[in-house]
């Protein structure tokens, strides 16, 4: 008979941490373990991390110690730290954070019933030892049952993991390991279900999802995976994140263009546009073929919202190469765009580079010049779409404002605006619907439904 363990999770960090947080989730509740929703009625409480960047990191560590007051102010039994912080700082977090009780790295997903058992008898005993399983990350099965925590309607689908592009800045590679295609069947296979159990949108994530396919087949075959997801009946949108712009093929471009299940949107980091920044970087490819990129996709994808990201203070980054990059962006005029400021990271090249760093006040300063650029263009670009009529997927209703709130094509989830629309009766979540738009404010579209 199974043990009656309750287990809350904490989830940062990106969509693909995600991903793993509902693969570990199927694997307890397979296990007969009980998970709930509120980490004061857990008698374990699971905090899978992020550790990307500096901040991410401090983020993970002070959830780690939040939940750690539950040990002392709540009945809570266990604590179990998994993900990527772990896979980098493990030994350190079992040494520096006594109150957790067991670790699991990026390759232990498989471990994690084994850590909360542990954790729920052993936890808080004087002495007791710590549970740890941190082993080479490519030695985790890709795929795998999940308990889909986000709304059924629109889900993330990991096509791939790890990342061999090696960018100097990045930690990803070292705590990630080699890129891992899956196989078509097997992504399809899932994509299925994730449709039998009501979802609509379908997010396509990845450390890199264009190189996908070069592992297993020899050549990108994004373009592929697609034309065999547009097959399945119940998909309403096929989203994509995380490309790279040496990678987009015509094959790809010709298959977003064309297929209505494919929303005209991608997001294409980008990085730097300055040929020196980018070599620093080890970038693959120059600013000229970051510029035929971002061209070719706008020629041959009509109404096409493309977002990207940039970093600003690298090491060397001089004022001539930030104003390259800041010129650059005031043309291009990027429909959705983020900005990070650098952050050495331990282990990595860049943060090896003695000379040129930008000191912290310069690089906020640098951030802030795009970002005020950048709502001038996104309020221009958003206007476009006032006294149109857009297809919203609806997320929800606020009660007190009578207001409902969703996403149009443009959108993707979490990181852009919203469509918030007025309609004669409530609107279930996961419902599309045909919203007039009236007004843009800012990064949010408003408006009202029409028949």
């Amino acid at each position: 008979m199974s043990e009656k363990i309750k287990v809350a999770f904490v989830s940062l960090g990106c969509p693909k941490n995600q991903v793993d947080s509902e693969v570990m989730l199927a694997t307890l509740r397979n296990a007969g373990i009980e998970i709930v929703e509120e980490d004061i009625h857990a008698d374990v409480v699971v905090v899978n991390t992020c550790a990307f960047i500096k901040s991410a990191k401090e983020e993970a560590i002070e959830s780690i110690l939040d939940v750690a007051w539950l040990r002392e102010n709540r009945d809570l039994k266990g604590i179990v730290v998994t993900g990527c912080l772990v896979q980098r700082y493990g030994d350190e977090i079992l040494k520096e954070i006594p109150e957790v009780d067991a670790v699991c790295g990026v390759g232990n997903l498989d471990d994690i019933v084994e850590a909360v058992k542990h954790a729920y008898h052993n936890g808080g005993k004087k002495d007791a030892e710590k549970f740890r399983a941190i082993s080479c990350p490519e030695a985790q099965k890709l795929g795998g049952d999940r308990a889909v925590f986000s709304p059924e309607y629109s889900v993330y689908l990991k096509i791939s993991e790890g990342c061999d592009n090696h960018c100097t800045y990045c930690v990803i590679p070292s705590i990630r390991g080699k890129f891992r295609s899956r196989p078509i069947e097997d992504i399809v296979a899932e994509a299925k279900e994730l449709v039998s159990l009501g979802a609509k949108e379908i997010v396509l994530v990845s450390q890199d999802t264009t190189r996908y396919g070069i592992d297993l087949y020899g050549k990108f075959r994004l373009d592929d995976l697609l034309k065999e997801l547009c097959k399945i009946d119940g998909i309403k949108w096929l989203r994509i994140l995380y490309c790279y712009p040496d990678e987009i093929t015509d094959g790809l471009v010709d298959v977003i263009a064309n297929e209505e299940k494919i929303v005209k949107y991608i997001d294409m980091p980008i990085q730097h546009i300055s040929d020196k920044v980018l070599k620093m970087m080890n970038r693959r490819g120059d600013g000229a073929l970051v510029k035929g990129a971002v061209k070719k996709l706008r020629d041959k994808i009509p109404g096409l919202v493309l977002r990207t990201t940039v970093i600003v203070g690298f090491p060397g980054e001089t004022k001539e190469d930030f104003a390259t990059l800041a010129e650059y962006l005031k043309e291009a005029k990027f429909d959705r765009l983020g900005v990070f400021t650098y952050s050495a990271e331990e282990g990595t090249p860049a943060a090896r580079i003695k000379e040129g760093k930008v000191p912290e006040k310069t690089k906020q300063h640098r951030l802030d010049v795009i970002m005020r650029n950048q709502m001038e263009i996104h309020e221009k670009n958003n206007k476009k779409f006032v006294g149109k009529t857009l297809e919203v997927l609806c997320e929800g209703f606020d009660i007190p404002s009578g207001v409902h709130a969703g996403r149009c094509y443009a959108d993707a989830p979490d990181i852009d605006g919203k469509v918030f629309f007025t309609a004669k009766k409530k609107i279930p979540a996961g419902t599309f619907v045909k919203v007039y738009i009236s007004d843009a404010v800012e990064y949010d579209l408003y408006g009202e439904t029409v028949e």
